[in-house]
Protein backbone atom coordinates (compact mmCIF):
# COMPACT_ATOMS: atom_id res chain seq x y z
CA UNK A 1 0.00 0.00 0.00
CA UNK A 2 0.98 3.25 -0.85
CA UNK A 3 0.29 6.69 -0.78
CA UNK A 4 0.95 9.48 -3.45
CA UNK A 5 0.10 13.43 -3.61
CA UNK A 6 -0.31 14.39 -7.13
CA UNK A 7 -1.72 17.43 -8.84
CA UNK A 8 -4.60 17.50 -11.19
CA UNK A 9 -7.46 19.64 -11.65
CA UNK A 10 -11.64 19.28 -11.77
CA UNK A 11 -11.36 18.05 -15.84
CA UNK A 12 -9.24 15.02 -15.06
CA UNK A 13 -10.69 11.44 -14.97
CA UNK A 14 -8.25 11.03 -11.73
CA UNK A 15 -10.31 13.79 -10.21
CA UNK A 16 -13.48 11.85 -10.89
CA UNK A 17 -14.29 10.34 -7.84
CA UNK A 18 -13.58 13.67 -5.46
CA UNK A 19 -16.12 15.34 -7.60
CA UNK A 20 -19.18 12.93 -7.96
CA UNK A 21 -18.15 12.43 -3.54
CA UNK A 22 -18.85 15.87 -2.94
CA UNK A 23 -21.89 16.45 -5.60
CA UNK A 24 -23.72 13.79 -3.91
CA UNK A 25 -22.35 14.92 -0.33
CA UNK A 26 -23.90 18.42 -1.12
CA UNK A 27 -26.96 17.57 -2.88
CA UNK A 28 -27.75 15.29 0.11
CA UNK A 29 -27.12 17.55 2.90
CA UNK A 30 -28.73 20.43 0.87
CA UNK A 31 -31.07 19.45 -1.49
CA UNK A 32 -30.20 19.35 -5.68
CA UNK A 33 -32.53 21.95 -6.06
CA UNK A 34 -30.99 24.48 -3.47
CA UNK A 35 -28.90 26.45 -5.67
CA UNK A 36 -29.41 26.68 -9.22
CA UNK A 37 -27.78 23.76 -11.47
CA UNK A 38 -27.07 22.03 -7.99
CA UNK A 39 -23.73 20.91 -6.27
CA UNK A 40 -22.19 20.24 -10.04
CA UNK A 41 -22.48 24.02 -10.96
CA UNK A 42 -20.65 24.95 -8.17
CA UNK A 43 -17.92 22.83 -8.35
CA UNK A 44 -17.61 24.03 -11.65
CA UNK A 45 -18.21 27.98 -11.05
CA UNK A 46 -14.09 28.71 -11.64
CA UNK A 47 -12.02 27.95 -14.29
CA UNK A 48 -9.20 25.12 -14.02
CA UNK A 49 -6.96 27.72 -14.57
CA UNK A 50 -7.89 29.16 -11.28
CA UNK A 51 -6.55 25.73 -9.31
CA UNK A 52 -3.16 26.00 -11.37
CA UNK A 53 0.17 27.65 -10.89
CA UNK A 54 1.23 30.21 -10.56
CA UNK A 55 -2.23 31.23 -8.50
CA UNK A 56 -3.51 28.02 -7.45
CA UNK A 57 -3.15 24.61 -7.26
CA UNK A 58 -5.63 21.44 -7.05
CA UNK A 59 -4.24 17.98 -5.67
CA UNK A 60 -5.15 14.35 -5.15
CA UNK A 61 -4.32 11.54 -2.98
CA UNK A 62 -3.71 8.34 -4.23
CA UNK A 63 -3.54 5.10 -2.61
CA UNK A 64 -2.31 2.40 -4.61
CA UNK A 65 -3.08 4.56 -7.81
CA UNK A 66 -7.35 5.17 -6.14
CA UNK A 67 -7.96 8.76 -5.83
CA UNK A 68 -9.15 8.78 -1.84
CA UNK A 69 -8.81 12.39 -0.46
CA UNK A 70 -8.16 15.42 -2.03
CA UNK A 71 -8.73 19.48 -2.53
CA UNK A 72 -7.59 22.50 -4.02
CA UNK A 73 -6.79 26.46 -3.38
CA UNK A 74 -7.39 29.33 -5.80
CA UNK A 75 -6.25 33.31 -5.05
CA UNK A 76 -7.77 36.41 -3.88
CA UNK A 77 -4.98 38.52 -3.98
CA UNK A 78 -1.72 38.24 -2.62
CA UNK A 79 -1.59 37.07 0.39
CA UNK A 80 -4.70 34.99 0.65
CA UNK A 81 -5.43 31.90 -1.02
CA UNK A 82 -9.11 30.26 -0.72
CA UNK A 83 -9.19 26.84 0.10
CA UNK A 84 -11.93 24.90 -1.32
CA UNK A 85 -12.99 21.28 -2.86
CA UNK A 86 -11.50 19.10 0.39
CA UNK A 87 -12.69 15.80 0.86
CA UNK A 88 -12.06 12.09 2.01
CA UNK A 89 -13.57 9.27 0.14
CA UNK A 90 -16.43 7.73 2.95
CA UNK A 91 -14.13 4.30 2.79
CA UNK A 92 -11.32 6.05 4.12
CA UNK A 93 -12.13 8.35 6.94
CA UNK A 94 -11.04 8.42 10.27
CA UNK A 95 -7.31 8.20 9.02
CA UNK A 96 -6.33 11.81 9.15
CA UNK A 97 -6.48 12.04 5.21
CA UNK A 98 -8.23 15.38 5.68
CA UNK A 99 -5.53 17.00 7.94
CA UNK A 100 -2.73 15.82 5.09
CA UNK A 101 -4.47 17.28 2.55
CA UNK A 102 -4.97 20.71 4.51
CA UNK A 103 -1.18 20.46 5.43
CA UNK A 104 -0.61 20.10 1.74
CA UNK A 105 -2.83 23.07 0.76
CA UNK A 106 -0.72 25.27 3.50
CA UNK A 107 2.60 23.94 2.49
CA UNK A 108 1.90 24.53 -1.75
CA UNK A 109 0.24 28.44 -0.84
CA UNK A 110 2.75 29.56 1.44
CA UNK A 111 5.40 28.19 -1.44
CA UNK A 112 3.36 30.43 -4.10
CA UNK A 113 3.98 33.40 -1.32
CA UNK A 114 0.58 33.42 0.26
CA UNK A 115 0.58 34.12 4.16
CA UNK A 116 -3.26 33.87 4.57
CA UNK A 117 -5.68 30.43 4.22
CA UNK A 118 -8.97 31.52 3.86
CA UNK A 119 -12.23 28.89 3.49
CA UNK A 120 -15.60 27.87 4.24
CA UNK A 121 -17.57 25.40 4.72
CA UNK A 122 -21.17 24.86 4.92
CA UNK A 123 -24.08 24.83 8.16
CA UNK A 124 -24.95 21.33 7.84
CA UNK A 125 -20.95 19.65 7.66
CA UNK A 126 -20.43 20.00 11.55
CA UNK A 127 -17.49 17.76 11.07
CA UNK A 128 -15.80 20.28 8.96
CA UNK A 129 -16.21 22.89 11.33
CA UNK A 130 -14.71 20.78 13.85
CA UNK A 131 -11.86 19.74 11.65
CA UNK A 132 -10.94 23.15 10.86
CA UNK A 133 -10.66 24.49 14.48
CA UNK A 134 -8.69 21.49 15.14
CA UNK A 135 -5.98 22.51 12.91
CA UNK A 136 -6.31 25.87 14.48
CA UNK A 137 -8.10 28.19 12.07
CA UNK A 138 -10.18 31.23 13.50
CA UNK A 139 -14.17 31.04 12.67
CA UNK A 140 -15.30 33.98 11.00
CA UNK A 141 -18.48 33.75 12.80
CA UNK A 142 -20.32 33.82 15.96
CA UNK A 143 -19.87 30.24 17.24
CA UNK A 144 -22.87 30.37 19.77
CA UNK A 145 -25.02 31.37 16.85
CA UNK A 146 -27.15 29.06 15.30
CA UNK A 147 -25.44 28.28 11.90
CA UNK A 148 -27.93 28.67 9.44
CA UNK A 149 -27.91 31.96 10.37
CA UNK A 150 -24.57 32.10 8.53
CA UNK A 151 -25.42 29.60 5.66
CA UNK A 152 -21.63 29.45 4.60
CA UNK A 153 -19.45 29.51 7.67
CA UNK A 154 -15.76 31.13 7.12
CA UNK A 155 -12.64 30.65 8.41
CA UNK A 156 -9.01 31.87 8.04
CA UNK A 157 -5.25 30.72 9.24
CA UNK A 158 -2.03 32.72 8.64
CA UNK A 159 0.12 30.11 6.89
CA UNK A 160 4.06 30.06 5.74
CA UNK A 161 6.31 32.47 7.80
CA UNK A 162 3.58 33.95 9.40
CA UNK A 163 1.77 30.71 10.96
CA UNK A 164 0.74 31.00 14.50
CA UNK A 165 0.52 34.97 14.26
CA UNK A 166 -2.97 36.39 15.55
CA UNK A 167 -5.49 37.53 13.29
CA UNK A 168 -7.84 40.65 13.46
CA UNK A 169 -9.90 39.93 10.87
CA UNK A 170 -13.69 41.09 11.47
CA UNK A 171 -16.68 38.21 12.98
CA UNK A 172 -19.20 38.72 10.59
CA UNK A 173 -22.52 38.71 11.98
CA UNK A 174 -25.62 36.31 11.70
CA UNK A 175 -28.46 37.41 9.50
CA UNK A 176 -31.91 37.52 10.50
CA UNK A 177 -32.60 34.08 8.76
CA UNK A 178 -31.79 31.35 6.51
CA UNK A 179 -32.86 33.18 3.74
CA UNK A 180 -31.23 35.96 4.13
CA UNK A 181 -28.44 34.21 5.01
CA UNK A 182 -28.45 33.12 1.40
CA UNK A 183 -29.05 35.97 0.05
CA UNK A 184 -25.50 37.33 1.45
CA UNK A 185 -23.81 34.40 0.52
CA UNK A 186 -24.71 34.28 -3.05
CA UNK A 187 -23.93 38.06 -3.34
CA UNK A 188 -20.82 37.27 -1.71
CA UNK A 189 -19.78 34.35 -4.36
CA UNK A 190 -20.69 36.64 -7.37
CA UNK A 191 -17.84 39.47 -5.87
CA UNK A 192 -15.65 37.20 -5.44
CA UNK A 193 -16.07 35.72 -8.52
CA UNK A 194 -15.42 39.05 -10.12
CA UNK A 195 -12.24 39.35 -8.03
CA UNK A 196 -10.84 35.77 -8.96
CA UNK A 197 -11.36 36.26 -12.56
CA UNK A 198 -9.89 39.93 -13.08
CA UNK A 199 -6.92 38.52 -11.11
CA UNK A 200 -6.33 35.90 -13.67
CA UNK A 201 -6.36 37.77 -15.74
CA UNK A 202 -4.21 40.29 -14.86
CA UNK A 203 -1.61 37.47 -14.19
CA UNK A 204 -2.38 36.74 -17.92
CA UNK A 205 -3.73 33.30 -16.92
CA UNK A 206 -7.34 34.04 -18.56
CA UNK A 207 -7.85 36.62 -21.38
CA UNK A 208 -8.99 39.43 -20.19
Amino acid sequence: MSDTILRSSHHCEAARPLVEGLILEYDGRYGANSRPGGARSELFRYPAEAFSPPLGDFILLQRSGRTIAGGAFMSHDDETAEFKRIWTDDGFRRQGLAERIVAELEARAAAQGYRRAYLTTGFRQPEATALYIKLGYRPLFDVTADPALYRSLPFEKRIGAETGQSETSPIYEPAASLEAATARVTALKHQQEALILARLAAHGVLAA
